[in-house]
């Protein structure tokens, strides 16, 4: 039985740098917690979510639209983890 599943949604960088270093490196670290294959892009170009060179490739700045989308088991909580970061503006929003 296969018990893989694909998820897509979109989400907007909140920050005011947009995705630079840092919080590229986070969306890595937790990409990298599941088994799932993750993308992220825009337009046609989409890059794997575990790769830091490739998402700082994106150029994503703030108010950039991306979609989000992952294949594999746990392909749900991958792509509402990944949401959640943005949302939360990668933790650089100020309180």
């Amino acid at each position: 039985m296969n018990n893989d599943s694909s998820l897509s949604t979109t989400v907007v960088v909140r920050n005011p740098q947009g995705l630079h270093a840092r919080p590229a490196d986070m969306l890595v670290r937790l990409a990298q917690q599941f088994e799932s294959t993750i993308k992220i892009g825009k337009g046609g170009e989409h890059v794997d979510c575990k790769s830091i060179l490739s998402l700082l490739t994106l150029g994503a700045a703030a108010g950039t639209e991306l979609s989000v989308s992952a294949h594999g088991s746990d392909a749900e909580t991958a792509v509402q983890a990944i949401v959640g970061l943005f949302e939360a503006g990668f933790e650089e929003m100020g309180e």
